[in-house]
């Protein structure tokens, strides 16, 4: 079978789930910072601002309460900007890496577009990546009630 340079690459970012060393499972996200060995470090700041929205959104704030609350304490987003948007607050708040874990292939590239991985391809859980930010039960307590307030 003939591979083209592209199916390489991918094969090779698969084989790196599968083993364990793939690079993408300490990718920085909000209230981590990445040292130079590669690896998920807490950043204290970051991580009191993290725990501040988990909280504000399971005593009821909405998105954009909390992303109101953010600009008005000028605490910048993720992206270095002074106005957070609803969608990477929804995301964070989604995030397993903030109980210590890592899913891998969350997304697949389908005929060159970027979809949710619904079974296309295998999934990775790292479980224990790196130190946790929240409590398993609060972060799932947080995608209980958006499930709820989707449901509404």
């Amino acid at each position: 079978m003939k591979y083209n340079r592209s199916e390489y690459i991918k094969a090779g970012v698969r084989e790196g789930f599968q083993n364990g060393t793939s690079k993408y499972a300490n990718r920085m996200c909000y209230g981590y910072d990445v040292t130079a060995d590669g690896s998920l470090v807490i950043n204290p700041d970051e991580t009191k601002i993290v725990r501040w929205m988990f909280q504000r959104y399971l005593h009821g704030d909405s998105l954009g309460k909390i992303a109101s609350c953010l600009e008005k304490q000028g605490i910048l987003s993720p992206t270095g900007k002074s106005k957070w948007n609803r969608e990477a607050i929804d995301k964070l708040l989604s995030n397993e890496k903030y109980i210590g874990c890592v899913l891998l292939q969350k997304t697949v590239s389908v005929g060159g577009c970027q979809i949710q991985n619904t079974g296309f391809q295998d999934q990775y859980l790292y479980s224990t990546n790196h130190e946790a930010i929240i409590s398993s039960e609060i972060f799932q307590a947080v995608q209980n009630e958006k499930k709820r307030r989707g449901r509404n």
